[in-house]
């Protein structure tokens, strides 16, 4: 970026400069500032601030202006496996803003787990922000996936397939430290990310069973195998898992499980023994199993 200033003294002379600001990568925007020359031999103070206030308002930009040379924000990966909104699909969404292609490679793959892809949806929020959606189900009797192992390795094989097609997403995953090109330049503190709650407001109630279901939130570091850890916690705490969403985002796994006891509310005591027992086994990785 150029400027042109004038500022200079003349003998007999009143001179009036204009200056514009150009950009090599957009139009030139005038940015006009007028500087007083006088016949004087010297300035007064006034004067001298004026002139420095013209000249370097020329090379600043105004308020609010970004600059073009900052890079641009690179999206964040985000899978999603939802088996609880729909009753007869289970719901895989991807996101990577808008750099994922027709995702054939994606849908080969859940075949060759025995899912049938039932329909494929594209959303489009924003210039820069697509999300693919496909409902699947088993082929072995056209249900929505509810088996843990079969979900953890859906939730695996979507990831692996977006590090491979889309390797600039592998220092944005945790499973890049693993099956990417380049690990995550930062990693999350274990003890600093995980958020477990049990929430009443998040319940309903079903008229079959005649059951109140909760909401656990299950917000921690993501690695692999994070969801059959979580269910495993679950089921030690005599808690039964309803359905459950499988979010990815980026580094982080953002899950949530509908939960009954025996077809019962959750106790204070229950609720509490099950979000003490998930905080301590996640946040300890490392830890044996039947350490607690």
């Amino acid at each position: 970026m150029a400027a042109v200033t004038a500022c200079s003294l003349s003998k007999s002379t009143a001179l009036f400069v204009a200056a514009s600001s150009f950009s090599s990568s957009k139009p030139p925007v005038s940015r006009p500032f007028v500087v007083a020359i006088k016949t004087s031999s010297s300035f007064s103070l006034q004067e001298r601030r004026l002139c420095r206030f013209s000249s370097s308002s020329s090379s600043s930009p105004p308020q609010g202006f970004v600059s073009e040379t900052k890079e641009d924000e690179k999206p964040k990966p985000t899978v999603n496996i939802d088996e609880h909104s729909d009753p007869d699909a289970t719901i895989v969404e991807i996101c990577f803003g808008d750099r994922l292609g027709a995702l054939l490679d994606t849908m080969k793959a859940l075949k060759d787990l025995g899912l049938n892809v039932v329909r494929g949806v594209v959303t489009t929020e924003g210039p820069n922000l697509r999300k693919k959606k496909f409902l699947v189900t088993r082929m072995d009797n056209n249900k929505k996936v509810e088996n843990p192992e079969l979900l953890e390795l859906i939730r695996l094989t979507i990831i692996r397939n977006l590090l491979e097609y889309h390797p600039e997403s592998s220092e944005q995953l945790a499973l890049g430290e693993a099956f990417g090109i380049k690990p995550p330049a930062k990693k999350l503190d274990v003890d600093v990310a995980t958020h477990i709650s049990v929430s009443r407001d998040g319940s309903r109630r079903l008229s079959a069973l005649k059951s109140l279901l909760y909401l656990l939130s299950v917000e921690t570091a993501d690695r692999p195998g994070l969801l059959l850890e979580i269910m495993r916690v679950i089921s030690d705490s005599s808690v039964y898992v309803d359905s459950a969403e499988i979010d990815t985002q980026g580094l982080v796994a953002k899950d949530k499980f509908w939960v009954t006891y025996h077809g019962e509310a959750l106790s204070p005591s229950l609720e509490e023994v099950l979000t003490n027992s998930l905080r301590y086994y996640l946040r300890r990785p490392e830890t044996e199993e039947d350490s607690y």
